[in-house]
């Protein structure tokens, strides 16, 4: 019997099961490559000090990160992209380079920088799963290191102010947005009928920026305009996760 997979993670709200990007990347893999993961979602009887979800657990191994953690799971026989030619395989890498340099900035931004929804969405979101007293404190030490991560991917340094780089950090992610869109096109997903790696990551990133209810919504009225990864994201919602949403 293989030994048992435990998934540590943040959980869900508005229909998501989780709204946390990088931990609804590797849920939406195990689910696409059948990997038996029994998922621990973060609540207030959690102890650890940091925000690094999402984490998976073995009898031998301890591995963070979306990218190791899916690279754990190809090991393990866990395979979603079995199928794929060389070159899908090459534009996979491509397409993921993409998100995390273009899209994942103005994603953070819009959690964790932009002040209104912040204040109003993320910080109790996230304060209401994490034991007192870190609950005070948590929230502020994941918004600045969104900030860093949005600051360090901007290579342009110096960068005195974070409103220099913002219009130019919203322009990058319209524009992955669309090349996403023109991408997918009309097909259910990026390479065909089956999901792999690249479905994971975009419904990852895509899914709470579409569906999380921000006062700020300057991005996801861009991604509402294109139909077809909202209608993505729907079909991965209730293919693969309609028996296990939380309530938001």
């Amino acid at each position: 019997m293989a030994a048992p997979l435990e998934l540590s993670c943040w959980g869900g709200g508005w229909g998501l099961p989780s709204v946390h990007c990088e931990s609804l990347v590797v849920m939406a893999y195990a689910k696409f490559s059948g990997a038996p993961l029994k998922v621990n979602v973060i609540d207030n009887t959690w102890r650890g000090s940091r925000g690094d979800v999402p984490i998976l657990t073995t009898e031998d191994n301890i591995v963070s990160q979306p990218a190791k953690i899916l690279n754990f799971l190809r090991k393990q026989k866990y395979n979603a992209d079995y199928e794929l030619s060389a070159k899908q395989g090459a534009d996979t890498l491509a397409y993921i380079a993409l998100i995390e340099e273009k899209l994942l900035p103005a994603v953070l931004h819009t959690f964790w920088v932009e002040s209104d929804n912040y204040l109003t969405v993320t910080k109790p979101w996230f304060a209401s799963r994490i034991p007192f007293p870190l609950s005070l404190i948590l929230p502020g030490r994941m918004s600045k290191g969104a900030l860093n991560r949005i600051l360090l991917t901007r290579g342009e340094p110096p960068l005195y102010h974070l409103r220099e780089v913002e219009a130019q950090i919203y322009r990058d992610a319209k524009e992955c947005l669309n090349l996403l869109s023109n991408r997918l096109g009309t097909s259910q997903f990026f390479f065909g009928e089956t999901p792999s790696t690249l479905d994971a990551y975009v419904f990852g990133f895509l899914a709470p920026l579409y569906k999380v209810r921000f006062p700020k919504v300057h991005l996801q009225e861009h991604l509402k305009q294109l139909s077809n990864l909202c209608r993505f994201c729907d079909d991965i919602l209730n293919s693969y996760f309609r028996l296990s949403l939380g309530d938001g």
